[in-house]
């Protein structure tokens, strides 16, 4: 049996592994059409792979999931966190929790990772093959694949020397044939060719009769542009509540001023449910945020009073009694015309009223998004009711598969779509076997 894997991240190389493991007759080829393997293992989690996330209870990982929580909720009773924690450290990589509960290997290098994946298909015999863009799938009356595979399909990549390819002195292959593709068959096919930022791309999975859901962006931060408060650039507050105006969106966790805008996990979650409501908005919103997360109106007032008669002299731009960032707390006094100088024992009540609203109802006009680092993530692609969640096959055409980001399933941030990538690498790879 001769198997292609398209695409080489981390759901394309963990099918190819699984493929391998439970058939280890079959010819498995895995087929990258950029010159880069593991390319966003490599820079996540800032270089050290966020391999998954501590949450071990099935029915509470699927939660995280803001596209494809029923689906992955019966597709993680066959491979979720413990086993993919299992799978590495039975391969010698120790994996440690951090206290937000995202996994990384105890080396936080994401080489680690690479290598071990990297060894495993060197040791199973995954024909990999670079610069090999998959240009059409036919399906033919046989029930086999015939692949158009596209310049450089003919040269196997040796697994363990990637980085030590033949190449000339001006950086191109040897022996690299321009503008030439070959035809290939295949008696099996595992699509994980990532997600698409145009419908236009996955117009080839269109044409083979799946239904396509539009793709969006998902994971980006909020630009605010010329507003005062990008001076703080790098402060940051560890729990902060963000909620978008005229919307049931909201979340709470860390949040950081950058020089474009407002970013860290609380935008990013947000982003990541709102990504289709963002999307129709043209990504211009009233963002609120509490800068107080612990605290309600009436709590806020309360201890607000509290402050002016047990501080009394202090002057309130030298006393921060909320241990907030002490530019933040600045820059709020000021953004209400209230002297730093001011006595708390001078608040008045008006004040008082406009530093409640500023602590807990301070809003911004977003205007556009950045995309987080160079983790793109998608929400969007091959509609679920098109697969089997239990094998990952396509309803449509029989003895094809689908493995991560391509299906319309993505993750909040924190090594959710990992997890994904590998539990539907991992069935897609059995190829139906129970």
């Amino acid at each position: 049996m001769k198997v292609a894997v398209i695409g080489g991240g981390a759901a394309g190389f963990f099918a190819a592994l699984s493929c391998a493991t439970h058939h280890p007759t079959a010819q498995v080829v895995l087929l990258e059409k950029s010159n880069k393997l593991l390319a966003k293992v490599k820079i996540s989690g800032g270089g050290r792979c966020n391999v998954t996330h501590n949450c071990l209870e099935v029915s509470k990982l699927a939660k995280y999931y803001p596209r494809g929580e029923k689906f992955l909720k019966n597709a993680f009773r066959s491979f979720a966190v413990a086993d993919t924690l299992a799978w590495f450290e039975q391969r010698g990589v120790a994996i440690k929790t951090e206290e937000d509960g995202r996994m990384f290997p105890t080396t936080d290098d994401s080489q680690t990772i690479i290598d071990c994946l990297l060894d495993q298909a060197h040791q199973l015999k995954v024909d990999i093959r670079l610069a090999a863009p998959v240009l059409q799938i036919k399906p033919l009356n046989n029930g086999t694949f015939a692949l158009q595979i596209g310049k450089n399909s003919k040269e196997m990549i040796d697994s363990t020397n990637i980085s030590q390819r033949n190449v000339s002195s001006d950086g191109k292959n040897v022996g690299a044939e321009k503008n030439v593709s070959s035809e290939e068959i295949f008696d099996k096919v595992v699509i994980a060719s990532g997600g698409s930022p145009k419908t236009e791309g996955l117009q080839w999975l269109a044409d083979l009769g799946h239904s396509i859901q539009p793709p969006v962006p998902s994971l980006f931060t909020f630009n605010i542009p010329n507003n005062p408060i990008t001076q703080l650039m790098g402060v940051a507050v560890a729990q902060a509540r963000v909620r978008i105006a005229d919307t049931k969106l909201e979340q709470e966790g860390a949040l950081l001023i950058t020089h474009w805008g407002l970013s860290a996990y609380s935008i990013l979650r947000l982003s990541a449910w709102g990504a289709r409501l963002l999307a129709e908005k043209n990504y211009q919103f009233q963002a609120i945020v509490s800068w107080l997360a612990t605290h309600n109106e009436e709590q806020l007032r309360t201890t607000l009073y509290e402050f002016r008669n047990s501080l009394g002299s202090r002057q309130m731009g030298n006393k921060n009694p909320f241990q907030l960032p002490n530019r933040l707390w600045e820059f709020l006094l000021q953004k209400i015309n209230l002297d730093l100088a001011t006595r708390w024992a001078d608040l008045t009540k008006n004040s008082l009223n406009s530093l409640v609203n500023v602590l807990l109802y301070d809003t911004y006009q977003v205007q556009g998004k950045t995309t987080f680092k160079e983790e793109f993530v998608t929400c969007g692609g091959v509609d679920l009711s098109n697969i089997d969640y239990n094998t990952m096959q396509s309803k449509k055409v029989a003895g094809l598969y689908f493995a991560g980001e391509v299906m319309d399933i993505d993750g909040i941030t924190g090594g959710f779509n990992f997890q994904a990538a590998w539990t539907t690498g991992y069935l897609a790879g059995k190829l139906g076997e129970k």
